[in-house]
């Protein structure tokens, strides 16, 4: 039986300010092409530097006490972008200006401009290192079809659902080349769910199914409500209980939700049942610790309305925006959080890993 309270990470870590020069968030640029940041490194010495700071991101993960890892992401300016600009079919070179995530904020964003396609592996070398630096069980992430649609500008399908099926059938030759290497789970990030719940429920879940279509791996889909950024509100809508009836009648195995910094109620989860829910405990944009037995009052409290064996404890979001020594101590907090939530939901006070089996009296 899988314990309960397994801790993991959505998947992005803070890169090395030897890496990396990280620009402040800007609403225009932010995640979109990758403006405003820059490699400090290039050609191979580049390749190698990565190849250390994803070894670092490995070990700062697993030290910590994180049980699933990630590459932290490593390699990767922009979670979308980095995948977008390998399909086919889409222009970074001339931007269109958009308003995204619900009108939350106008960017710069690259266009669609022919048919959306495979091209060869994009992530696919990036897991294969990956798997050669750690025997933890790993995950890797893609970016999720309606978050593609949102962030891009479609000047070729003239369809959003169109368009979508198309990102998801490429997105899933991607999926199915990474699970040919053994990862425990492949993830789609979807923070454009929680801005469209009525599109979740028109085309989002069938883009979504067809993307984890045939997997061997838990497949996984993250909603949050975006990055924080100055300036930008960052309005929490109370898009979760239908988004979460929706995603219960989807194929995706795990659920990667925002519940710490909203402080949203763990009795959404009932929404849910059959789901694998990875329970954010950490706020991804304020950099000061949580208690890791507020930590730990917050999955049992999740453990009321779930089956705890099918919580996993994470953060809220990818910790890219925080620097590599709050990363490490929140996900240290959240490691001990779970570790008590554990033992007491157990009765076992011995810190073993062991399962308690429950019996029925």
């Amino acid at each position: 039986m899988p314990e309960p309270f397994v801790t993991t990470v959505i998947g992005s870590m803070p890169k090395p300010p030897w890496l990396y020069r990280q620009a402040p968030l800007d609403a225009k640029e932010s995640d979109h092409h990758g403006g405003g940041t820059d490699w400090l490194l290039s050609g191979q010495e580049l390749t190698d530097a990565q190849n250390d700071a994803v070894r670092l991101a490995v070990y700062d993960q697993e030290t910590a006490g994180v049980r699933i890892v990630s590459d932290g992401e490593q390699r990767r300016k922009s979670y979308l972008t980095y995948v977008t600009s390998r399909l086919s079919g889409f222009d970074y070179e001339t931007l269109a200006e958009k308003w995204i995530r619900d009108g939350r904020r106008l960017a710069q964003v690259g266009r669609c401009i022919g048919p959306v396609e495979w091209l060869g592996p994009m992530v696919t070398p990036d897991l294969a290192f990956l798997l050669t630096q750690t025997t933890s069980p790993v995950k890797v992430t893609l970016p999720g079809p309606m978050t593609v649609v949102d962030s891009t500008y479609d000047a070729y399908y003239g369809d959003e659902r169109a368009f979508a099926m198309a990102v998801a059938a490429a997105l899933n030759r991607e999926a199915r080349a990474l699970d040919a290497l053994g990862p425990a789970v492949i993830q789609f990030d979807e923070p454009a769910f929680s801005r469209y719940p009525e599109k979740v429920a028109e085309w989002g879940i069938d883009a979504l199914n067809r993307c984890s279509q045939d997997l061997i791996a838990q497949s996984a889909v993250h909603v949050c409500y975006s990055y924080a950024m100055p300036g930008v509100p960052r309005p929490i809508k109370n898009s979760y209980p239908q988004i979460l009836a929706e995603l219960e009648r989807s194929q995706i195995d795990q659920i990667a939700l925002e519940f710490q910094a909203p402080q949203l109620d763990p009795a959404l989860l009932e929404l849910c049942p059959s789901k694998t829910v990875l329970f954010g405990c950490i706020d991804n944009a304020n950099p000061a610790v949580e208690d890791s037995q507020q930590i730990a009052l917050r999955l049992l409290a999740a453990a009321e309305h779930h089956d705890p064996e099918k919580i996993q404890a994470a953060p809220d979001c990818g910790l890219t925006t925080l620097t590599q020594a709050s990363a490490r101590a929140k996900l240290s907090a959240l490691f001990r959080g779970a570790q008590t939530a554990r033992d007491q939901l157990t009765g076992d006070t011995g810190h073993g890993y062991h399962h308690h089996e429950h019996h029925e009296h």
